[in-house]
Parts: C-alpha cells; structure tokens; sequence
C-alpha cells in the first residue's frame, strides 16, 4: 500500500490495531499484509524452498518473514527486525463460569501487566483461537465477538468513600471479574457459548485461549490530529512498523544480506514458551533458513555473528503530569521521532556500534531520534532485545515509539511517529552505506 503522508500511515496503523484484538489475529493479519505483498506461506513443518524469494512461517500468535536476494551467500547475515504481537489483557479462564447476586459472570486471569483501572467500565468484546473436535483431529479457529458481551462495572463512590483519599485499590481475583449475563451460574455456558458463536456442538469444543478486548476501536486524537489513541498499541504498533518496512523492501534486493521480521508472542509474561522469545523458536527459523539454501552449521553461525537485529517495542514518553518520573536529561516527547533505549546494565541490549546502525538508517531517512535512559535508582523493564541478544549472540539495538498510558486498556501516540520508525527500519533493512 502506498503511503503518501503522516496521517496515511497513522491510519493504516489504526485498521492495523483493529483488526488484531489478540496475538492470533495480529499474527495472521500480518501474514495477510505479507502475502499481498509478494510473500510466500511455508508450513512451520513442511519443506522450506532453496531458492530466492519472499518466505514467511506462521505459528500462532508469532510469525517470521524472510527475504532470500538473487546471488544471496549461504553466510549471509540478516537484518532482522523484531516485536511482539501480544498485549496485556484479561484472559478467560479454562472453566470461567462463575457469578453471584443474580448476574452470570465470567472468571478471568490477568494476563502480563495491565493497568487494572483502566479495564473498568468498559464495554468488552472477546477474541482469540479454539480448538474444535473433526474427524480429522482437533481444529484450531479463531474467533471474534465484536460486540458488548462483558463489562467490568467499577464499584459507586458512595460504597467506596475512601477512594478520594485512598485511591482506587482493586483486588485482581476479586474486583475484575466481568458481568456478561443475568441469572445464576451455568455451569458449561460459556462452552456453549463458543460452540454457537462457531457454529459447531457444545461438546466439540474442546479448549480456548481467549482475551476480552475493548470494543473502541483506534481513532486519530487532539485538537489537529496530533495523537493516535488506541488500545495494544504496545507493541502491535512497532509490529506494524517492521511488517511495513519489510513489504518494501525492492522485489531485486541487493545480495548483502537477508532482510526478515519475527513477532513473537508472550513477551508481555517473560518471553519462556514454544514461540516466545526465550526459547528456540526463532534460532530455528534463521538456521533453517540457512539450511534451505544450501548452508551448513558453520554457515548459520558466521550468519548470526554478522548480524544485525533491531528489538522495536514502545517507550515512555515523558508525562507532564509526573515529569519527577523520568530523567530530566531524556525527556522524550510524542510526535519527537523513534526512541533508542539505552541501560548501563543492560536491561535494554543497545551497544555503541548497535546504536551507530540505527543512527545511520534514521539519518538516512532525515528521521529525528531521542534517547530513553532509566532515572537512576529505578528499575527498568525490558524487551525481547536483550533475551536475542543473549540467546543468539547476536548484536542488537533496543528501538520503540513513544507512548503515554502503556499498559492501559487504551494507550496514547503520536501520529507523526508511525511513519518515523517505519521509515527508519525501511532505512536499516536497505542501508546506503
């Protein structure tokens, strides 16, 4: 898709976000994204092609993307963008029917780090995979109910009189279970509830991973436009932006290296599972990339030593509200250009020579760039950056958008900020020099 403004790519992020209410969605709407630009599906178990061309494998909520030149050497290096396709949610649990006080309710467990307050009174929709029982075996489906089945009512202020001096405290076992329906608990409802909106019997379906969703859907934010309010911008916004760098890469790539994107799922919980970033899963790829074409071990590992990755998951931009917060010699402005993370102790994985990469590719595209740096005595979070970087040896920058309300159920950016990183990764994957 062409894009010929700020604002365009602002939007397609948007219709982006919506279309992908869980990791599963996300993961397959980038593969729509992929093939309608040129790329090829290969089965994760299936015989991969030796030849050049546009690849990409898709296992659940993580998927990888590849781009094999004319001439490519078996050692070729990659240019690897990386994100994540997961965001803190509330997951449905496996035997969720539950209630109380006349209304059917639905238990759920707190998936990553949620802003709890910012589910409440919400109008919530429901998405992710089911297995269903066929003749064949069980059935992997996706499924979306985009409609107000749950909210989470907050409790009245005058039940709860403290919250003006106290604050809101919110118990998560407690205090977020949804309301979804009147009446008693049923056991087996929400099965049933499954099997019709699937179209399949009660007894057909046989396990669900499921999060609620807000039914709000992304819109452009401010007086001009300036910001783009949506929820699970962290990090499908950064997903967006390495998929659309990838889909622009020229049809006749230069033989140098390998240009590939990976999103992984589970980063938000610690990265520790079969298609995380803390596992196997994406050495994997990139060695039976190596393999296809001709490649050997050796080939694989002088591949990765030459590498280059870029970790893109979102930053804190500086809230004026709490400014005391951030580092007062790095504040980081929304609508301010891409965000290179840097920790003295490595909770991000930027090096010197890392960091030059990337300067490089956003000088290459006139792209601005800030710095996030840690106040010091506060610990910060982290990213599949560092888990790469350790797991394969392989040298990688920490990269993001700028971001205002991370973790809540809806989350504020920049609209110029988009195009910015997306241009800056265009940069990395096709270097001038």
């Amino acid at each position: 898709m062409a894009m010929s403004s700020p604002r365009d790519v602002a939007m397609d992020l948007i219709a982006f976000l919506d279309a992908s209410p869980s990791p599963y969605h996300a993961a397959v709407e980038a593969l729509r994204r992929l093939t309608a630009a040129g790329f090829t599906e290969v089965p994760p178990g299936g015989a991969w092609p030796s030849g050049p061309g546009r690849h990409v494998v898709l296992d659940g909520g993580s998927l990888f993307a590849w781009i094999v030149p004319d001439g490519c050497a078996r050692d070729a290096p990659f240019r690897l963008l990386g994100a994540h396709t997961d965001s803190p949610a509330l997951r449905v649990k496996p035997r969720p029917d539950t209630g109380q006080a006349g209304l059917r309710q639905l238990g759920v467990e707190i998936y990553g780090g949620p802003l709890l307050n910012s589910w409440l009174d919400r109008d919530l929709g429901l998405a992710g995979r089911v297995a269903v029982r066929t003749a064949g075996g069980p059935q992997v489906r996706l499924i979306r109910v985009h409609r107000p089945v749950l909210r989470v009512p907050q409790l009245a202020i005058h039940l709860d009189p403290e919250i003006r001096t106290a604050g809101l405290k919110l118990d998560a076992q407690q205090h977020l279970v949804p309301i979804w329906s009147l009446g008693d608990p049923e056991p087996g409802g929400f099965r049933r509830f499954l099997a019709a909106e699937l179209g399949v019997g009660a007894d057909d379906v046989l396990s669900h991973d499921i999060v609620t969703y807000d039914l709000a859907g992304g819109t452009l934010a401010g007086v001009s436009e300036e910001f783009v309010s949506s929820a699970r911008q962290d990090d499908l916004a950064c997903c967006h932006a390495c998929v659309s760098a990838l889909c622009t890469v020229p049809a006749r790539p230069a033989p140098q290296h390998v240009s590939a994107v990976v999103l992984f799922d589970n980063e938000e919980i610690g990265s520790r599972s079969a298609t995380g970033a803390d596992g196997a899963w994406l050495g994997r790829q990139l060695e039976r990339s190596v393999l296809a074409r001709g490649g050997g071990r050796d080939d694989f590992l002088r591949a990765v030593a030459a590498s280059l990755h870029v970790s893109a998951d979102m930053a804190h931009a500086t809230h004026p509200n709490y400014p005391d917060r951030h580092e007062p010699g790095h504040w980081i402005a929304l609508g301010g250009g891409p965000v290179l993370k840097v920790s003295a102790n490595v909770f991000y994985s930027t090096t010197a020579p890392t960091q030059a990469a990337f300067l490089l590719a956003a000088e290459q595209e006139g792209v601005p760039v800030q710095y996030f740096v840690n106040k010091s005595g506060v610990r910060s979070g982290s990213t599949i950056g560092p888990i790469v970087a350790a797991g394969l040896a392989m040298p990688t920058v920490d990269v993001g958008n700028p971001t205002l309300a991370m973790h809540s159920a809806r989350e504020l950016t920049g609209t110029a900020d988009a195009a910015m990183l997306t241009a800056a990764l265009t940069a990395f994957l096709s270097p001038a020099r």
